[in-house]
């Protein structure tokens, strides 16, 4: 025991020695070694859009498409069903017409009929911009809020609140994509 002793005390020795060669680390060394990187940031928020006068209205593109929006003025909001495969029922598309940064996703919350549904959306492109889009299934609880006969709100970090006034085309298309098989 006694000769093991002996010999780690001149290897802790030369340890310390080693280490009183090299300056300890200071807030310079830090700073210099990471890169200075551009920060990111989202875009400026939006304010809420006016909805006075808004309504569902059917989409020229076909049955399986609704928009919501003031008449005269760009759509707000599309909702959007794609039958699903055999035996099964569809998905639904919600798209919010608003800018959306590359790479951004977000959950889009409806609030309304008793219900809240909260759906993961994402930047999508369209032509040349880029708007918020996400796709879920007909059956999922999530749609609730839009399949009754009441007054919602559906609201998007960044891109404001959207007060959706009351109709019954979103609970028929609801219910329609629910029932459609492929």
């Amino acid at each position: 025991m006694k000769g093991a002793a002996a010999l780690a005390l001149p290897a802790l020795g030369m340890v310390a020695a080693l280490a009183a060669c090299k300056p300890p680390p200071t807030d310079e060394t830090l700073a210099r070694a990471a890169p200075a990187a551009q920060p990111v940031f989202a875009s400026v928020p939006l304010a809420s859009p006016e909805t006075e006068g808004a309504v569902w209205a059917p989409s020229a593109r076909g049955q399986g498409r609704i928009l919501y929006g003031v008449p005269g003025e760009p759509a707000l909001i599309a909702l959007a069903c794609a039958e699903g495969e055999s035996g099964n029922g569809g998905t639904l598309t919600i798209t919010r017409f608003s800018p959306a940064d590359e790479g951004a996703e977000a959950m889009f919350a409806l609030v309304g009929n008793g219900h809240v549904g909260r759906l993961p959306v994402d930047a999508t492109k369209t032509g040349r911009r880029r708007v918020w889009q996400g796709t879920q299934d007909a059956e999922s609880e999530e749609w609730e809020p839009l399949a009754g006969p009441r007054r919602l709100t559906a609201t998007l970090p960044g891109a404001g609140m959207v007060e959706i006034n009351p109709s019954l085309l979103p609970m028929a298309l609801i219910q329609r994509c629910r029932s459609a098989k492929g």
